[in-house]
This record gives structure tokens, sequence and C-alpha cells, in this order.
């Protein structure tokens, strides 16, 4: 289920009647909501690598392993993979990409087994070219190389098509929880907030708290921690639903 946009906009006059900011109009409410959901989206990698990182250098004493699998299983609701041919000599990356997980050559399944191989990232232009004239490390077809950039180069220049895996930039979901062009956007049918009309978050329903307070904040909203906590706990209501 993901966050329905009219449980968060009502939740966000709750936290603005709270600081007696008064009424926050649609158009405002929207102003913000697709940033708000980029800066948790954002957070989220942010944790993962403090995590990993205190981990490397033995510190993780107080590491939560639950919480990193909770968020490594909420970005998986943004992995895709595309598979793009080279064009120009280039490959083109795909329109929603955020971040790229991995690339491999676009092979062909044989006697049922894949015949894709891994290819080595590089975002720096100086290693490529120290890469390009090794003796030892030359790509090859076995071994390619992919830089990183505004396009992805990949070489050997023979390689004309590749599958890549990568996180989407958060979108919208429609009312029936299907992914939309768009961004979330909160609409009105006579006068009352409509959950059919609107575009709704991609984030999963439990985040529906979370964007709340990030929008009120972005609005102007003092939240202390004593009304997060309020306020969290008055969430646990029933909410609206398709």
């Amino acid at each position: 289920m993901f966050s329905n946009i009219v449980n968060v906009y009502h939740a966000v006059l709750e936290l603005a009647n709270k600081d007696q900011k008064g009424f926050v109009s649609a158009q405002a409410f929207n102003r913000f909501a697709q940033q708000a959901q980029l800066n948790i989206y954002n957070a989220l990698f942010s944790e993962v690598e403090e995590y990993r990182r205190s981990s490397r250098q033995n510190i993780n004493a107080k590491g939560d392993k639950s919480r990193l699998k909770q968020i490594e299983e909420d970005l998986g609701f943004f992995s895709k993979n595309a598979t793009v041919s080279k064009t120009s000599g280039v490959f083109t990356k795909p329109d929603d990409l955020s971040r790229i997980i991995s690339i491999s050559t676009a092979g062909p399944m044989l006697l049922g087994t894949s015949s894709r191989v891994p290819i080595d990232i590089c975002y720096d232009e100086e290693k490529i070219e120290r890469i390009l004239i090794s003796d030892l490390a030359a790509p090859s077809e076995s071994h390619p190389v992919a830089l990183v950039s505004n396009n992805v180069e990949v070489f050997p220049s023979n390689i004309s098509k590749i599958l890549v895996r990568y996180y989407k930039v958060p979108g919208a979901r429609n009312s029936s929880g299907v992914r939309v062009t768009g961004k979330p956007t909160l609409n009105f049918s006579n006068n009352t907030a409509s959950v059919h009309d609107s575009l709704h978050f991609e984030f999963p329903e439990h985040y529906e708290n979370e964007l709340a307070i990030e929008i009120a904040k972005m609005i102007g909203v003092s939240i202390r921690d004593a009304d997060i906590v309020s306020f969290s706990n008055d969430a646990q209501t029933p909410k609206l639903h398709q």
C-alpha cells in the first residue's frame, strides 16, 4: 500500500494547527510534496551508507540491523532495470535513473544459463584512461568497464547493448497503486480532498508520518520532539484508503 496523499495532507493540517499556522492550501502543500519525498529518499541512502561505514570501522555497537533491513526493503520499491542500446557511441541513461546499482552486458540465455557479463563501473575520467592503456587491466569482452558521466561509455566498444539495474527517482501512484507519470499532487473534488483524483506518494504507507513532518517543516511549521511523539501516537487512528 502506498502513502496516501490525502492522509498526509490532513496530518500536515493537524501539525499546522498545533503551531497556530492556520490553514495550509493545496497549492502550498503540492509545492513541497515531491521535494519532501526526495528528501526522505536521499536520507535513506545516507542512513544505509552511515551504517555500512560504521560496520567497516567496527563501531556499530548501536547499529540496528532490523532498521537496515527495513530501509533496504523500502528502497526496493524503487529498484528497476532497463535494457539500453548504444546510440552514437554511448548508452543513454534511463530518464528516471537516480542511482545505478549495477551494469552488465545484455546477453541472452544459453542452455538455461544467462550469458550476461558484469561490467565494472568507473566514475573517474583519469582512472578510465589509465585502465584503457594498461597492459594488465585493459577492458575485454570478459572483463568490460563502463565510464559513467552524463552518458555511459562501455569498453571494449564492440558491446552494443547493456542491462542497467538502478534506483528510480520517486514519482507518483494513482489511487489503484499503479505507477504513473507525474509528481504527488493533491486534488480536490467538491471542495473535498479526493483520494481518487489525486496522485499519491510512491513510498510505502508507513512513511505517511515522515512525509507529513517533512512537508510541515518545509512550510515553516515549528515541530518539537513532544509534538512529533504526540502526532505519531494520534496517527495510529484509522486512515483514509481507496
